[in-house]
């Protein structure tokens, strides 16, 4: 007999965990299945970056994925076994986030943290479960499952999310392309036990004729993580010739020169592994019921520690449209917009990464000359400015990713945009009583900095007939320094982006937007949860 759920999410990495938790946390009846039996035990992706903290905050386990990880100390670029820069990363993204850093923790304790608390949510994972194939029609989505045991079912769902990873059941299932291409080169990837740079909470990036490696910090004394490329024939000057299949490689071969001129000196080798990195962006996110998150529908270079994290922005961008439509807060219209939003950033993101890593990666004279000298003498005067390291702290961070072309974006203040994440900023230099607390109640809200406008109260009246709550938040100068603009209207909408901004707070048009964008709920009261700890917005 077939089974009933409002959501079946395909694949339980982060992508897929951060979906469902959300849809939990929300009242949506979520299933997550999982085709491998046992939950990974290899820590894969490493990087946290400021905005997915800032999202898990909203889930309330920010706390304790920062409790688990190592904040990144500096990054350094050694050339030939010389430091050729030292940019300091602890606090590079002070007055601009609550989380002014890259957070190291492996991927496979972070999946432990997503899924302790699923569990809390009342969600198990259901390991070893395959989905053979699905079905879409009218309003519903018919998932084929068969369980570990063996068992096969039919289970009926309103959505179907595939955050089942690069080589996709789903997106294959669909149809859909998914253009771009693979580096030639061979990359490993190790976790050591260690001693000197790398082992020091800091991040080595060697570079060198024959390519690049790099020594991530992880949590725990002395644990690192490495990865790099393959020295090839030609990098030894010696001339290709057609050969069998090549052996599988192992830590033996790997140049370990670049390490020992750096200074690393290694105990033991936890973990090892080969792979092929690509770049790649799926046609369309999805079709219908149907979606794409994560390695399913974009992949690419491991340069800057964004693939996971874009993963979960999927899945949070995705999380509260299924939310708002299934609750009947919203029009089932307000799923079209996650294709072009994500879509759009992901393909800007495999560019980037694209031109990035074939210059640390490309074999050649001049890719050579640009590792070894272009790079070094460029970098250190880029990140060694303020504003070279606002700019790297706002990409890396993904702080910078905005909305600003998507449908639901409308109007501006200043030089803040609909579209925007809301510009942080606290009361306090600590970041206590900092304005995107209320966004911890995952609700549609309207914030006002300063004195209201003139007729503010008509506002208030459009905002509570939609069940959206008006925060009013004091004036601060951190206000002005963030781009705020004092009276104006700013709608946030349940991820922390701005929907609807306005610099003189009318109602009419405000009305007219709602309308074109949320159903009316059913009465009831909206109230946002401030912790204790923020007691300037707790007396508002």
């Amino acid at each position: 007999m077939p089974s009933a759920t409002s959501v079946v999410v395909v694949g339980a990495g982060p992508t897929g965990l951060s979906l469902a938790l959300w849809l939990a946390g929300a009242g949506v009846r979520v299933r997550v299945v999982e085709r491998a039996a046992k939950p990974p035990r290899t820590s894969r992706a490493i990087a946290v970056q400021a905005r997915t903290l800032e999202l898990y905050r909203q889930l309330g386990i920010a706390d304790e994925v920062m409790a688990r990880g190592r904040t990144l100390g500096a990054v350094n670029l050694w050339v030939a076994g010389e430091k050729a820069a030292h940019v300091p990363f602890g606090d590079i993204g002070t007055g601009r986030s609550l989380y002014p850093f890259v957070l190291m923790l492996p991927q496979d304790e972070h999946e432990r943290i997503l899924t302790a608390e699923l569990d809390r949510a009342g969600v198990a994972v259901e390991r070893g479960t395959v989905l053979t194939g699905f079905d879409a029609r009218g309003d519903s989505v018919r998932a084929h499952l068969v369980s570990a045991e063996g068992f096969v079912e039919t289970c009926e769902a309103s959505f179907l999310a595939g955050c089942d990873g690069a080589s996709s059941t789903v997106r294959h299932a669909l149809g859909l392309g998914f253009p771009g291409g693979s580096y030639d080169r061979t990359f490993w990837v190790a976790d050591l036990e260690a001693e000197g740079p790398g082992a020091d909470g800091e991040l080595q990036v060697a570079l060198d004729e024959a390519g690049f490696f790099a020594a991530f910090p992880l949590p725990g004394e002395g644990h690192v993580r490495l990865i790099g490329t393959f020295r090839t024939d030609d990098d030894a000057g010696d001339a290709r010739e057609a050969r069998a299949p090549a052996p599988v490689l192992s830590w033996r071969d790997v140049d370990k020169s670049s390490l020992e001129r750096i200074g690393l000196r290694m105990r033991d080798v936890r973990w090892f592994s080969t792979y092929n990195v690509h770049h790649r962006v799926v046609d369309r996110f999805g079709a219908g019921r149907v979606f794409l998150l994560g390695d399913a529908a974009h992949i690419h270079s491991p340069v800057g520690g964004q693939g996971m994290n874009t993963g979960i922005g999927d899945a949070f961008n995705l999380a509260w449209k299924l939310a708002d439509v299934l609750n009947g807060r919203a029009h089932v219209s307000l799923l079209d917009t996650y294709d072009p939003e994500r879509r759009a950033f992901a393909e800007r993101l495999v560019a980037t990464t694209d031109r990035l890593f074939t210059l640390a990666s490309r074999e050649g004279a001049l890719a050579r000359w640009v590792r070894t000298h272009g790079m070094p003498g460029v970098l250190p005067r880029l990140f060694g400015t303020e504003r070279g390291r606002t700019f790297l702290f706002s990409t890396v961070s993904q702080t910078r990713l905005r909305y600003r072309k998507s449908p639901l974006s409308e109007g501006h203040a200043g030089v803040v945009h609909a579209g925007d994440r809301l510009p942080w900023f606290a009361q306090a230099g600590d970041g206590s009583g900092d304005n995107f607390a209320p966004l911890r109640s995952r609700w549609w809200q309207a914030h006002v900095y300063g004195a209201p406008k003139p007729g503010f109260a008509e506002v208030r009246d459009v905002c509570e007939s939609r069940g959206v709550p008006v925060v009013q938040i004091p004036w601060r100068a951190a206000a002005a320094t963030a781009g705020l603009v004092p009276g104006a209207l700013y709608l946030v909408r349940p991820d922390g982006y701005l929907a609807y901004v306005d610099a003189e707070a009318r109602p009419g048009p405000l009305d007219e937007y709602l309308d074109r964008t949320l159903e009316v709920p059913e009465a009831r009261d909206q109230e946002i949860s401030l912790r204790s700890e923020d007691e300037t917005l707790a007396r508002l």
